[in-house]
């Protein structure tokens, strides 16, 4: 067993089996001549000769007699470090060689399914293509919203050109699209009183476009620098029928937002229905204040009344009681 074991090892240290055999017996009867050590290990000639040599140059092996065929084993411990520093510099030349393989294997079959399936689109091509994707669709638009934002000129016109040639446009817009400084006055709610249904969640997964059912712009955004510079487009297959589910599931549960002029009961005033609108989709107080021109403490104030007249006493019970009365 123990043979056994130190025979796995020094294969572990890039020590070969034969020169592992003659290892095993040179702990067994050296000082010996190295004829002597081939017999005992099974090897002679140009297979002795190899095996011993790898044994020397490992240092874990010597002449134990200056001129005479007599042979030993070497203290350990300086050949091993040497051996292990080698099998390292191995093993790491091995990871990059292996890594590289693998590499340039997923670049090959994305290659080969890029014409087909995706295709990734980046830097300034980015703004080309998502005008040229908003002036393709015929039928419906489907979009998560949710910033960094690609600086695209003319992209709210695109938008409103759209909605004008009868594209149904759904928009579900995250808490930080309603709070990014003039967003809501600037693009959002023209939209929304060109026609767009839009929708307001705490986050979206995801910067998303879906054009009719023909492709999907997909944002590989990098929030934490403020930068899109990445997106892929994706055609029809398993992935896009995934996007399409998981826009279909968030437009369920967000909650509506209307437009200034949109028609609701009630009496309510068009700056405080802007004033839910802003609250329902979690936007902080200070950016409400700022949105609707007022202070903090009248913020407060008209957010109180509003919450007399619909009977609650949280804004939560609020939110809820304004969907129910059509006010949102």
């Amino acid at each position: 067993m123990a043979n056994t074991k130190l025979s796995e090892a020094l294969r572990l240290l890039g020590i070969d089996h034969e020169a592992g055999r003659v290892y095993l017996v040179l702990l067994e009867l050296a000082p010996a001549p190295l004829s002597a050590i081939g017999t005992a290990a099974g090897l002679d000639g140009a297979q002795l000769a190899a095996a011993y040599g790898e044994l020397v140059a490992a240092g874990l092996a010597s002449a134990a007699v200056d001129g005479q065929d007599v042979v030993a084993p070497l203290p350990p411990a300086a050949g091993l470090e040497i051996l292990g520093r080698h099998r390292a510099a191995e093993l790491d030349e091995s990871r990059i060689t292996v890594g590289g393989a693998f590499e340039s294997f997923r670049r090959q079959r994305l290659a080969a399914y890029n014409d087909n399936l995706v295709e990734v689109v980046t830097g300034d091509a980015i703004g080309p293509r998502m005008r040229q994707a908003w002036a393709s669709a015929r039928e419906q638009i489907r979009q998560f919203d949710s910033p960094p934002y690609f600086p695209i000129s003319g992209a709210t016109d695109d938008a409103l050109a759209t909605l004008a040639r009868g594209v149904r446009q759904r928009v579900v817009y995250s808490q930080e699209s309603m709070e990014h400084p003039g967003n809501l006055e600037a693009v959002i709610e023209p939209c929304i009183e060109a026609g767009e249904q839009a929708r307001v969640l705490p986050s979206v997964p995801v910067k998303l476009v879906i054009i009719d059912d023909a492709y999907a712009l997909v944002s590989l955004s990098i929030k934490e620098a403020d930068v899109h510079n990445t997106m892929l487009i994706v055609q029809p297959c398993g992935l896009f029928s995934a996007l399409v589910a998981l826009f279909e599931q968030s437009w369920q549960t967000a909650l509506p937002i209307h437009g200034r002029t949109a028609p609701r009961p009630g009496g309510l005033l068009p700056a405080d229905r802007r004033l839910l609108r802003l609250l329902a989709g979690g936007v902080r107080d200070d950016v409400i204040a700022r949105e609707i021109g007022v202070s903090r403490r009248t913020l407060f104030r008209r957010v109180e009344v509003l919450m007399a007249r619909l009977g609650a006493t949280t804004r939560f019970q609020m939110a809820l009681q304004a969907q129910r009365c059509g006010w949102l």
